[in-house]
């Protein structure tokens, strides 16, 4: 089951799992595929102890570091702008909004004691390059780059370093533009992927981005969480898949229990492309926070990174408090995902779901061969 993405990136399997836990990264490449930990939910100090430990425990196997470099935001043609600009931008009505809807939901406030969750991370460009530093003084085999092209000079960075930059685009036309700044590898992301995806679905986007960027290598990606679904993949002309909703419940995740409860519960029609996480469309549960920023009262998303930096602590007061006495913050948690979530019904070890995966991959050529025979 080598594609010519495994001769490219020194794997056994072309199975690629973005994850932003360090354990499932390793438990991937480990298990044959390609892990991909995301950077954006840590600080650049952060990510070098996650490296650290990924490097100290994937026993030399290939693995890649996801970052985000927004073409577009609140802070674009500025610009250096600091967090305080950017917080200036946030008007007072959408700050009462969220207040509202916490008080709604009796979501307590944070003590004073308690340290604030960040809210800006790697949501600009200036903290994608820091991630990019941090992750090229490791001995990463891919970089990734998510909402637009990355700067032409990141990418002659990363080749300087012997490194493969990919990126994650919902059209040809972006496709095209990936590979005209020097991308090496295409994921192609169908709207049914969870987080960041566009509105075309996957079996439609793959075989148009194939055939716009031959011979450029091309990643399958969105709702893509068995064996069939990868030959499927292959069939359209992809040379690996790309996931990320899989991982959120394996037994290495360290997603939170309760959100993994509703992830397993949930079926396909239980997310919803919503820009109430980031101001940009994202997949994700549908809950009460989703629902309430498409509601009557809402003063409607504000652009990236405002939104996310307008609601962050109100996600961490949100996660904090559920499931307490006399709260109702367990209807606003969520999480980003897409979804192949409807096929998510039990905890299960990653080495197990990469196993079943290419052992149904290759049932089902078999399969196929046997059908085609009788015909």
């Amino acid at each position: 089951m080598r594609t010519r993405i495994c001769d490219l990136l020194g794997i056994e399997l072309p199975i690629f799992a973005f994850s932003h836990c360090r354990d499932v990264v390793v438990a991937v490449s480990k298990a044959g595929g390609f892990g991909v930990l995301g950077a954006l939910a840590f600080s650049a100090e952060q990510l070098e102890l996650e490296l650290q430990w990924i490097d100290a425990h994937i026993d030399g196997k290939p693995y890649g570091v996801d970052v985000v470099m927004p073409a577009s935001s609140a802070a674009k043609g500025q610009g250096e702008v600091t967090k305080a600009d950017l917080e200036k931008m946030i008007p007072p009505g959408h700050k009462q909004f969220v207040s509202d809807v916490l008080a709604e939901y009796a979501v307590p406030e944070l003590p004073a004691e308690a340290d604030r969750f960040e809210t800006l991370l790697g949501w600009t460009p200036g903290a994608g390059r820091s991630h990019v530093d941090v992750a090229l003084k490791h001995p990463i085999r891919l970089l990734v780059n998510a909402l637009g092209p990355p700067p032409e000079d990141i990418v002659r960075l990363a080749h300087e370093h012997g490194v493969k930059v990919a990126a994650l685009v919902g059209t040809a036309e972006q496709a095209k533009k990936q590979v005209e700044v020097g991308v090496d590898i295409i994921v192609a992301q169908g709207g049914e992927a969870g987080g960041h995806t566009g509105e075309i679905g996957t079996m439609v986007l793959v075989p148009d981005v194939v055939d716009a960027v031959s011979p450029v290598p091309v990643l399958a990606a969105g709702g893509i969480g068995s064996g069939r679904q990868m030959a499927a993949a292959l069939a359209l002309g992809a040379d690996g898949v790309w996931t990320g909703s899989l991982w959120l419940t394996v037994k290495e995740s360290d997603m939170e229990p309760r959100i993994v409860e509703k992830l397993l519960a949930a079926k396909a029609t239980d997310t919803v492309r919503s820009r109430a996480m980031t101001g940009k469309p994202a997949r994700q549960l549908r809950t009460a926070w989703t629902d309430a920023w498409v509601g009557p009262k809402s003063p409607g998303t504000l652009p990236m990174p405002l939104q996310f930096m307008l609601t962050a602590e109100a996600q961490q007061r949100i996660h904090r408090y559920a499931g307490s006495e006399g709260s109702r913050a367990d209807e606003l948690m969520g999480s980003a995902v897409g979804q192949i979530v409807g096929r998510m019904r039990e905890a299960r070890a990653t080495r197990d779901v990469i196993y079943d995966m290419a052992s149904e991959m290759a049932d089902t050529l078999v399969r196929l061969r046997e059908q085609l025979g009788d015909g």
